[in-house]
């Protein structure tokens, strides 16, 4: 990613730098600067417009240029690569970004900069609130596409919200340094809020109105495509929702039903749930153990590259050691031997004959399935050691 300025910045750092992700926008570009211009002045600050170009060939570098905004050019596609060269390049205290489509007035900044200027560290424009124009929004982005995901978001995040996705919003350039944003694509709006919210920066909405885009060719925006982007980083991002939350409901089940079925057989009027039901819920309860064990790993891991904050997860990390974990899956191996061994000398005892499975198998399936939970955790405890080895307080003493 390479920068390029084409006007001289001033000596004197500015207050505000607007940062506009541009490819192929000569037909909005000069009203976005037009109206950015008019906000700075009723914001009576100093202040910078920077175009982020992302390869644009319809002359927008040349418009941006000449109606007094900064270029800066990046090599990396993708919407999120366009801001965070532009925002990595500008010298403001404060930071606006929002599309360059004139969807966006840039002239009602003040809200922004009031909430900015009283502390808060990001505060983001609601469109849902502030009223969104006709054709503004496709139907599918404005009931469907954009609520779900946005509930997803308040969801697995504890995030206040309301529009995980408006392209307006405005932060301080310390917030966003502690933020450390990595995404190239659409997923970065929800990088920003996600990031934010894990490292408890105050957050706040302001009220926005959303107008139609004055370009007449598509939106760079694909529906499915970016939706799945968002989803898919929220997921990813959230290893409780991903892996936690079904492993434990899956070990739960399969626990609660192996331990019914290892005491005896249960009859529901003519079905009969014997020791084949017995080796499914065991099955369960390692593919839900497992779900967990991947929970723990991407959580240390996302610790240890600095995604999460580690200061929320101390408690965990406490009795996460490799100590601890090898002790309780070499308890958990024994227990299962001694339960496996239990059936070997039922089997002695009729001078290793036939015997009745559904006998045999209450004792082989639960023996089996605790020596493998067993060495699960063994061999589980010493990774989380290795992830953990570049965190400082790691698991390893």
């Amino acid at each position: 990613m390479t920068h390029d300025s084409t006007k001289a910045i001033s000596e004197a750092s500015p207050t505000i730098s607007i940062v506009m992700p541009c490819l192929n926008e000569a037909e909005t570009l000069k009203q976005c600067i037009d109206s950015a211009k008019q906000g700075l002045r009723d914001v009576d600050l100093e202040g910078e417009i920077i175009v982020a170009d992302n390869g644009s060939t319809d002359g927008s570098i040349q418009i941006a240029e000449q109606y007094g905004a900064r270029v800066v050019h990046i090599e990396k596609k993708g919407y999120g690569s366009a801001l965070r060269g532009g925002i990595e390049a500008a010298i403001g205290s404060f930071v606006v970004m929002g599309d360059a489509d004139s969807s966006y007035d840039f002239s009602k900044l003040k809200p922004f900069v009031d909430n900015l200027r009283t502390g808060f560290d990001l505060v983001m424009g609601n469109r849902f609130k502030g009223g969104i124009m006709h054709g503004a929004m496709p139907w599918m982005h404005r009931w469907i596409g954009n609520p779900i995901l946005s509930t997803i978001g308040r969801i697995f995040f504890h995030s206040k919200i309301g529009d995980f996705h408006c392209g307006l919003r405005a932060f301080s350039r310390s917030a966003y340094d502690r933020m450390e944003l990595k995404t190239t694509g659409m997923e970065f709006a929800s990088e920003m809020v996600i990031k934010s919210t894990l490292n408890g920066l105050s957050i706040t909405e302001v009220p926005i109105v959303l107008h139609p885009d004055g370009r007449t060719r598509p939106a760079h925006l694909r529906t499915w495509r970016d939706g799945w982007r968002h989803l898919r980083f929220m997921l990813l991002f959230s290893p409780r929702w991903l892996f936690l939350m079904p492993g434990i409901l899956l070990f739960a089940l399969g626990a609660i039903a192996s331990l019914v079925l290892t005491m005896s057989t249960i009859r529901v009027q003519s079905v009969v749930f014997d020791v084949h039901t017995l080796l499914v819920s065991a099955l369960l309860c390692l593919l839900g153990y497992q779900l967990i064990i991947f929970a723990l790993f991407t959580k240390s891991f996302a610790i240890s590259e600095g995604f999460h904050p580690a200061y929320k997860y101390d408690w965990l990390l406490k009795y996460l050691r490799l100590e601890t974990g090898v002790i309780a899956g070499l308890v958990m191996a024994l227990a299962g031997l001694m339960y496996v061994g239990l059936a070997v000398w039922n089997w002695k005892i009729t001078d290793f004959g036939e015997m009745d499975p559904s006998t045999t198998m209450r004792r082989l399936v639960p023996g089996s399935i605790f020596v493998i939970l067993g060495v699960q955790t063994v061999f589980a405890s010493f990774f989380m050691s290795i992830l953990g080895l570049r965190r400082e307080g790691s698991v390893l003493p």
